[in-house]
């Protein structure tokens, strides 16, 4: 894939983005990034936007764990969901 240049705009400021990445789905990352923060300025009315970037970065790292945890519980009951299927084959196929 090439290298390819993207301009976002997060919280009022300009960045380039180069790299072998889609700029359609930098721009979607950039959105979602710059919402969080607009919505957690307007909830803690700070001006200062590195105190806005961490607290965003914080909101995001939260909702990864919570999905990341979501995901553990969803394997481990898929797994053994698939080792009762399996015990139970077993014993229909003893028969």
């Amino acid at each position: 894939m090439p290298e390819n240049s993207t301009r976002i705009e997060i919280f009022d400021q300009s960045y380039q983005i180069r790299g072998e990445i889609d700029p359609e789905y930098v721009g979607k990352l950039a959105a979602y990034v710059d919402r969080k923060m607009r919505e957690i300025a307007g909830v803690s009315k700070t001006v200062d936007s590195l105190k806005v970037a961490v607290m965003a970065a914080l909101n995001i790292t939260d909702e990864l764990f919570q999905e990341r945890e979501n995901a553990r519980r969803t394997d481990s009951i898929v797994y053994d969901k698939s080792l009762e299927c399996s015990r139970l084959l077993d014993q229909v196929l003893k028969r």
